[in-house]
């Protein structure tokens, strides 16, 4: 259900089209959430952090609790979250190195030296 409602609705099928159009009708919180979600999917798709601030006024407003709790987060960090929103810039590849690393480091805890551990870091890609 909830990759039905973060997708774009032409990305759907017509069943899955129909179960999420019956859910929506059977609980209004339910529509509500899926309209800040494809609101915000649309601001991360796009790059379009300057409307960010928009969106959480609409969602402070009338939004399902634990959806408010989600826009509690973003003004945690409000000028981070504005621009991974805005910039074409991100540190995935960082992540993904540092990811390795401690995946490499538990696999190796109580097994070996720390020479080793370095040699597999450096040489592995």
């Amino acid at each position: 259900m909830t990759s039905w409602i973060t997708r774009p609705r032409n990305t759907l099928t017509e069943s899955q089209d129909q179960r999420l159009l019956q859910v929506r009708l059977a609980c209004p919180d339910i529509t509500r959430a899926c309209d800040l979600a494809q609101a915000f999917a649309d601001l991360v798709r796009h790059r379009r952090g300057y409307l960010l601030l928009e969106w959480i006024r609409q969602a402070e407003q009338d939004a399902p609790k634990p959806m408010k709790g989600f826009v509690g987060f973003l003004h945690q960090d409000l000028d981070a979250v504005t621009a991974g929103l805005t910039l074409p810039w991100s540190s995935g590849v960082v992540e993904r190195h540092v990811n390795r690393v401690k995946t490499l480091k538990r696999a190796m805890y109580g097994r070996s030296s720390f020479e080793l551990l370095r040699t597999r870091i450096l040489t592995q890609p």
